[in-house]
């Protein structure tokens, strides 16, 4: 009896194991199945959480991860754990996987890595480790191991500190692109980079760097980019990087710029200097493919080198083709500083103290195809009669200027954009006196300057220049595309004033001038598109033919009651956008300008801005909230009335008919009865 109970029971506990085994993968799967569905890609997705997988690439950005997911796709190549939790990078964190091409560990928490981890990754090319605490991994002393195959490092925002990098770099023969920016590093030592020669580019952007050694990169035979920017760099002495193309110093404190005494070639191509202490120009090599110098933003008083003025024109800057001097304290720039610059095409000297310039000598800045002189102090301006041939766009803004050769553009046979706002110039009227021999120019006003016969030039700005007339014709043969004659309150402008503009016109700014009525027929600028007349007293709309091509339209700010409804029509088949806001206009006298809108033919983009005046309301009425029959109401009481009265007049009419005709009748009957 014993051995048959027990059999018993061993048969019951056995049974009962074989349903759990049934159940427990069925409970499994219902809890699987109740959280959602699992991704399809990976071959055991319980395991893994909703990373995007395309492909042999696996994306598991913002997840909240300590470790990537336990069953990655065979093969995977790139993997993204950015922006995680991850605190101890090892084999495990990596799920074991040792194939990657690329690996993002971009903005997690890791403070530890496992030394030889990336000694087996032998396809690895390139590894994220910015944003991270690596600092503290390196206050153990310990080399990560080697990189051996990575062409591209990343350990940019780690709190890095002078010499810990070496941990990192000590043995990455492949390692071509390093990033070390945004750290804490102060000196540069001689062998920081030994363990790396393969380095094309390095960026130290951002760090507190006060000191380069000697020699700190001069193992690197293959470096072309250097960034070195914001940084507190006082000078550059000897400079010698004969193969770098591109250096990046701007952002430090640099007061001196001194290239080796020698004449072995020079590649570089782009140097940024901007925002220093610099006082002089620059002491460059003298053989060089200068393409690029910026030394904006500096406290430069000379173009002398160093200050001596034997040394001004010394260097040979003939491939140099972007020069920016801007944001300085520089009074004067000689001609002589151009001569060795031909293939010049950039010149920008904005911001500075200049208040002369002058391009005098045939064959100076022969490629020169912008030049901005905006914000100087600039009393005269003069080029000679065959120089700037090949000029295209002068910024004059922001200088004052009162006065100019009267036919200073002329002599720029291909100026397309002049920037001359800010200024206090007067223009030259046109006629016959135009073209008089010089001894009869003394009838143009004082240092007027004149437009006309300007055949090149496209883009005019004449804001804020004072202008109190603009004369008839004085933009003939000049076929400008855009016109800017805004901020001159009180403008006076002819009816011909525009007149030679008919086919070429497209942009056409008045506003802020205080124009009351528009005296110009915009209608036959026939290409006219755009026409800003803002913010002046405009009491009725300019005329327009149902020609028109206008397509942008801004009426901001004036006093227009009534937009005339033959206008509206005639603007109607070709206006996109309509600015109306700011304008005291009567409600019910403007029915069709409300039905355009309503329409939504014309874009009206302030239209919470665009109200009228009603005299049901005592405040003014959006104009998409009224309505034709909060106007059509009153004029229905007001048509009843008049036919009201009509009707009893038409009563009374023929009541008095009535009675003069019954009268005769009387008259007839007595007469024949007598």
């Amino acid at each position: 009896m014993i051995w048959s109970f027990s059999h018993i029971y061993h048969q019951l506990i056995m049974s009962t194991m074989a349903v759990l085994q049934l159940l427990v993968p069925l409970l499994a799967s219902c809890v699987v199945a109740s959280t959602g569905p699992p991704p399809l890609h990976p071959p055991h997705p319980q395991h893994l959480p909703p990373c995007q997988v395309v492909q042999v690439d696996v994306f598991c950005s913002d997840l909240s991860l300590r470790s990537a997911p336990v069953d990655l796709p065979p093969g995977v190549q790139t993997l993204d754990l950015s922006r995680n939790q991850v605190q101890n990078l090892s084999q495990e964190t990596l799920a074991y996987h040792s194939d990657f091409h690329r690996l993002n560990l971009h903005s997690n928490r890791i403070h530890f890595i496992q030394p030889d981890l990336f000694k087996d990754m032998m396809d690895l090319k390139v590894l994220d480790l910015s944003k991270n605490h690596l600092n503290v991994f390196a206050l153990s002393k310990i080399n990560i191991g080697p990189l051996t195959a990575v062409e591209s490092l990343d350990l940019s925002s780690n709190g890095l500190y002078t010499g810990m990098s070496d941990y990192f770099l000590a043995d990455s023969p492949s390692l071509t692109n390093l990033s070390l920016s945004s750290n804490s590093i102060t000196k540069i030592a001689q062998n920081a980079f030994i363990g790396s020669p393969s380095l094309v580019k390095i960026s130290l952007h951002n760090n507190v760097i006060l000191e380069i050694e000697n020699g700190a990169f001069d193992s690197l035979h293959h470096l072309t980019e250097l960034d070195l920017s914001k940084n507190s760099i006082t000078c550059i002495t000897n400079f010698n990087l004969y193969k770098l193309e591109v250096l990046n110093l701007s952002k430090n404190s640099i007061g001196l710029f001194q290239s080796a005494s020698t004449d072995n070639w020079f590649n570089l191509l782009y140097l940024d200097l901007s925002e220093n202490k610099m006082l002089y120009f620059p002491s460059l090599p003298r053989s060089n493919v200068l393409e690029y110098l910026d030394i904006s933003r500096n406290r430069l008083q000379s173009t002398n080198v160093s200050g001596s003025p034997e040394k001004r024109a010394k260097v040979i800057l003939s491939k140099l083709q972007f020069l920016d001097m801007s944001y300085n304290q520089l009074k004067s720039i000689p001609e002589s500083f151009f001569c060795f610059m031909s293939s010049l095409k950039v010149l920008n000297v904005s911001n500075n103290c200049i208040d002369s310039f002058t391009i005098s000598v045939d064959g100076l800045l022969p490629s020169v195809k912008v030049i901005n002189l905006s914000f100087n102090s600039l009393q005269s301006l003069t080029f000679g009669e065959s120089t700037m041939q090949t000029l295209e766009k002068l910024f004059l803004q922001g200088n004052n200027l009162a006065t100019l050769d009267h036919q200073i553009f002329q002599r720029l046979p291909s100026i397309r954009y002049l920037q001359l706002q800010q200024n206090n110039l007067i223009i030259c009227e046109t006629g016959e006196k135009q073209h008089a021999p010089s001894d009869q120019n003394q009838e143009h006003p004082p240092g007027c300057v004149s437009f006309s016969s300007v055949p090149t030039l496209h883009f005019l700005y004449l804001s804020e220049n004072n202008l109190q007339t603009l004369p008839a014709n004085i933009f003939a043969n000049t076929p400008l595309k855009l016109l800017d004659l805004s901020l001159n309150p009180g403008l006076d402008m002819d009816k011909d004033s525009l007149t030679g503009l008919e086919h070429s016109l497209v942009h056409l700014l008045l506003s802020e001038n205080n124009i009351s009525r528009l005296n110009t027929d915009l209608s036959l600028l026939k290409s006219l598109k755009h026409v800003d007349l803002s913010t002046n007293q405009l009491t009725s709309l300019p005329t327009w033919n149902k020609e028109s091509s206008i397509e942008s339209l801004n009426l901001q700010n004036n006093n227009l009651v009534t937009l005339d409804y033959s206008t509206m029509v005639a603007l109607e088949h070709s206006l996109k956008t309509l600015y109306m806001g700011s304008n005291p206009l009567n409600c019910c006298s403007n029915l069709g300008f409300l039905h355009m809108v309503k329409r939504s033919a014309v874009v009206v983009p302030d239209i919470e801005t665009v109200t009228c005046v009603h005299k049901d309301f005592s405040e003014p009425v959006n104009i998409e909230r009224l309505t034709e029959g909060m106007c059509h109401e009153s004029g229905t009481s007001t048509y009843l009335i008049v036919c009201l009265v009509a009707l009893i007049a038409v009563i009374i009419m023929l009541a008095l008919l009535v009675k003069r005709c019954l009268s005769r009748k009387r008259k007839r009957n007595r007469s024949f009865t007598a």
